[in-house]
């Protein structure tokens, strides 16, 4: 038994922590574009560049999101690629296909 792989006892509290970060992480970017913007107001004095700090924010919000969008797809496709899933989706299908000979 001292082969098997032991996975981290932590491991589920840490990932649980990074999908509720989510929320935080798009706030946190939206504040730092913001932030950028008034930077670049004050260092060009011209209004507008606080719009393209907004922008910014924005854009890397929506990044966060996709990257936790692109995670959450490769967990699922994991999960759906393990054994035990796979014989009950089997079972579904034949299921259907018998449905699916009847007539009615």
């Amino acid at each position: 038994m001292a082969n098997q792989e032991e996975k981290p006892k932590f491991k589920p509290i840490i990932e649980a922590a990074d999908h509720l970060s989510l929320g935080v992480s798009m706030v946190v970017a939206i504040l730092m574009g913001i932030g950028i913007g008034i930077l670049l107001k004050k260092v060009t004095d011209v209004t507008w560049t606080l719009w393209i700090g907004v922008f910014i924010g924005i854009a890397a919000a929506i990044l966060n999101v996709y990257k936790v969008y692109v995670q959450q797809q490769k967990e699922y496709n994991d999960l759906a690629n393990e054994p035990r899933y796979k014989i009950k989706r089997e079972l579904q299908d034949e299921d259907e296909d018998e449905l699916d000979s009847k007539n009615y």
